[in-house]
């Protein structure tokens, strides 16, 4: 089937979704391109140039690299809010990013978009459902008067794995990568498109409604460096085509998303895919490790 069929196909057959344009995020690291930690003032920096495109960002841990406490006061300053991480792997991470949060987010509390508790932990299968659910409510108990949820592959909500967290959950992020399914850039959009509708009908179903749960695509990008991944080719052409046809699309669409990644992360090590070639994560920045632009992000 034709790509443009494909996604016809998909909006036919989509979810429910809001008319109104959604919301537009960037996730962002917490180290700077030699690998050391970012500081208030660097944050600020990135807030100065991430700014011209929205006022949204998220992370991941929030004691790595004591991040909530340096990101919180920088959104304060720039006007920014911030989805805080807990990283739940292991009990001593759990416990370290749950005490950042304690200590920093009674006196930043409007700049706390949500809290999520997970980043695709059960695509990794370090939970079930049910233990991730079990986690998502502690930190809950802690914040009951800001959003908590979890960030994981569009597939685990698919199949029914994240039902339990779906149920409990205040917001949910859905990560779909047509890059990491070895998509050619001509079939990327439509891959997404499809990816995301099977995630959040997913949702609704499960939720009971259409607007009970807050929905949000956690990741999505294209590298412009790097190595190919099966058929899917990085390179700036490819990086911009995906994020005019995927993101604005998706965006303009009525779904609030975030995209992966704000900067260049060089200090990533190269890893190893699950189809056992090279999975390079140093390149999927909008713009450059130095904050300079790629490619024209209007939409």
């Amino acid at each position: 089937m034709r790509p443009a069929t494909l996604l016809a196909c998909a909006l036919v057959a989509a979810p429910v979704v809001v008319s109104a344009a959604g919301s537009l995020g960037f996730a962002i690291g917490n180290k700077k391109a030699d690998g050391t930690c970012k500081v208030q003032s660097d944050y600020e920096s990135d807030f100065d140039t991430i700014g011209t495109q929205a006022k949204l960002v998220r992370t991941y841990s929030s004691s790595d690299c004591n991040t909530a406490q340096e990101i919180l006061p920088a959104c304060k300053s720039k006007g920014f809010q911030v989805i805080l991480g807990v990283w739940p792997d292991t009990d001593d991470s759990f416990n370290l990013d749950k005490n950042a949060l304690k200590a920093n987010v009674p006196q930043f509390k409007s700049q706390v978009y949500a809290i999520t508790v997970g980043s695709e932990t059960l695509y990794r299968g370090n939970f079930t459902g049910a233990e991730l659910e079990s986690k998502i409510s502690s930190v809950k108990s802690i914040f009951p008067d800001i959003k908590v949820g979890t960030a994981d592959s569009w597939n685990k909500y698919a199949d029914g794995t994240a039902d339990p967290v779906i149920k409990s959950a205040d917001i949910i992020l859905c990560n779909a990568f047509s890059y990491w399914q070895g998509q050619d850039i001509k079939n990327a959009t439509a891959d997404f498109f499809d990816d995301i509708m099977q995630a959040l009908a997913k949702v609704q179903s499960t939720s009971g409604s259409t607007g009970g749960i807050e929905f949000w695509v956690g990741e999505t990008g294209w590298p412009t460096k790097g190595t190919a991944y099966e058929s899917a080719q990085p390179g700036t052409d490819n990086a911009k085509t995906y994020y005019h046809s995927a993101v604005c699309g998706i965006t303009a669409w009525g779904v609030n998303t975030f995209v992966f990644e704000a900067f260049d992360e060089p200090w990533k090590p190269v890893s190893i895919g699950q189809n056992g070639e090279v999975a390079d994560e140093t390149h999927w920045g909008v713009w450059n490790a130095d904050r300079s632009s790629k490619y024209d992000l209007s939409c």
